[in-house]
């Protein structure tokens, strides 16, 4: 290879794509993917730090990357009509719905 040819060679070589980083969305505003590829759906770009942690509790609104307060949820038992047998005097101990008893349920209670 001759000096011309690697030179001539060299300026052939395209212009890399700049780096872009997306995150792909649906028409409600939730994630679907986050791609460095160009793909054919509604997207974002995003920064290096949101695209490497990749969340998911985020909407975009309005073209702008909101994040999504975590719910908290806690467990806690109920007395019904509905649900697990157990003595009137215990809720520990699980007793036959022939005897006296008093069923309990686990309800979720969504707080901020």
């Amino acid at each position: 290879m001759t000096e011309e040819e690697f030179w001539a060679i060299l300026h052939t070589v395209s212009e890399s794509k700049p780096i872009s980083y997306r995150l792909y969305y649906n028409a409600d505003g939730s994630p679907i993917i986050y791609s460095m590829e160009d793909l054919l759906d509604n997207y974002i770009e995003v920064d290096q730090k949101t695209y490497v942690l990749a969340p998911f509790n985020v909407k975009v609104v309005n073209g702008e990357l909101t994040h999504i307060k975590p719910v908290v949820t806690v467990k806690k038992i109920q007395p019904g009509t509905v649900g697990t047998a157990c003595d009137p005097c215990d809720v520990c101990v699980v007793v036959g719905t022939d005897q006296s008893h008093t069923k309990w349920t686990i309800v979720n209670n969504e707080i901020n």
